[in-house]
Protein backbone atom coordinates (compact mmCIF):
# COMPACT_ATOMS: atom_id res chain seq x y z
CA UNK A 1 0.00 0.00 0.00
CA UNK A 2 1.32 3.43 -0.90
CA UNK A 3 0.87 5.99 1.87
CA UNK A 4 1.25 9.67 1.23
CA UNK A 5 2.09 9.01 -2.40
CA UNK A 6 5.48 7.56 -1.64
CA UNK A 7 7.30 5.22 -3.95
CA UNK A 8 7.51 1.54 -2.99
CA UNK A 9 11.24 1.71 -2.30
CA UNK A 10 10.93 4.80 -0.05
CA UNK A 11 9.68 2.68 2.83
CA UNK A 12 12.57 0.27 2.48
CA UNK A 13 15.01 3.20 2.26
CA UNK A 14 13.64 4.70 5.47
CA UNK A 15 13.75 1.30 7.11
CA UNK A 16 17.43 1.01 6.14
CA UNK A 17 18.18 4.36 7.80
CA UNK A 18 16.67 3.07 11.03
CA UNK A 19 18.73 -0.12 10.82
CA UNK A 20 21.89 1.98 10.38
CA UNK A 21 21.10 3.88 13.56
CA UNK A 22 23.39 2.01 15.92
CA UNK A 23 22.80 3.93 19.12
CA UNK A 24 19.43 4.02 20.82
CA UNK A 25 19.50 7.82 20.81
CA UNK A 26 19.84 7.77 17.01
CA UNK A 27 16.79 5.53 16.70
CA UNK A 28 14.89 7.70 19.15
CA UNK A 29 15.75 10.85 17.23
CA UNK A 30 14.73 9.35 13.90
CA UNK A 31 11.51 8.12 15.51
CA UNK A 32 10.77 11.59 16.87
CA UNK A 33 11.37 13.13 13.45
CA UNK A 34 9.08 10.62 11.74
CA UNK A 35 6.32 11.19 14.32
CA UNK A 36 6.63 14.98 13.92
CA UNK A 37 6.34 14.72 10.16
CA UNK A 38 3.31 12.44 10.34
CA UNK A 39 1.59 14.67 12.91
CA UNK A 40 2.19 17.65 10.65
CA UNK A 41 0.54 15.73 7.82
CA UNK A 42 3.70 15.90 5.74
CA UNK A 43 4.90 13.27 3.34
CA UNK A 44 7.43 10.84 4.77
CA UNK A 45 10.49 10.82 2.54
CA UNK A 46 14.24 11.07 2.76
CA UNK A 47 13.98 14.72 1.77
CA UNK A 48 11.48 15.56 4.53
CA UNK A 49 13.50 13.65 7.16
CA UNK A 50 16.71 15.42 6.04
CA UNK A 51 15.01 18.81 6.17
CA UNK A 52 13.81 18.17 9.70
CA UNK A 53 17.25 16.93 10.78
CA UNK A 54 18.94 19.94 9.17
CA UNK A 55 16.63 22.27 11.07
CA UNK A 56 17.48 20.49 14.31
CA UNK A 57 21.18 20.69 13.40
CA UNK A 58 20.92 24.46 12.92
CA UNK A 59 19.24 24.81 16.33
CA UNK A 60 21.55 22.42 18.20
CA UNK A 61 22.62 24.15 21.42
CA UNK A 62 25.61 21.92 22.21
CA UNK A 63 28.53 20.46 20.25
CA UNK A 64 27.33 16.95 21.23
CA UNK A 65 23.89 17.52 19.73
CA UNK A 66 25.49 19.11 16.68
CA UNK A 67 27.61 15.97 16.16
CA UNK A 68 24.57 13.76 16.77
CA UNK A 69 22.51 15.49 14.06
CA UNK A 70 25.46 15.64 11.64
CA UNK A 71 25.88 11.88 11.96
CA UNK A 72 22.18 11.29 11.30
CA UNK A 73 22.17 13.59 8.27
CA UNK A 74 25.23 11.75 6.95
CA UNK A 75 23.43 8.42 7.33
CA UNK A 76 20.61 9.71 5.17
CA UNK A 77 22.98 10.08 2.23
CA UNK A 78 24.56 6.63 2.50
CA UNK A 79 23.23 3.73 0.48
Amino acid sequence: MHRYGSKPDSASDISRYFSKAVHLSQQETLGEVVVELLREGKRLSRRSICAKLMYRLEMAPTPEQDAHYRELVGMMFQR
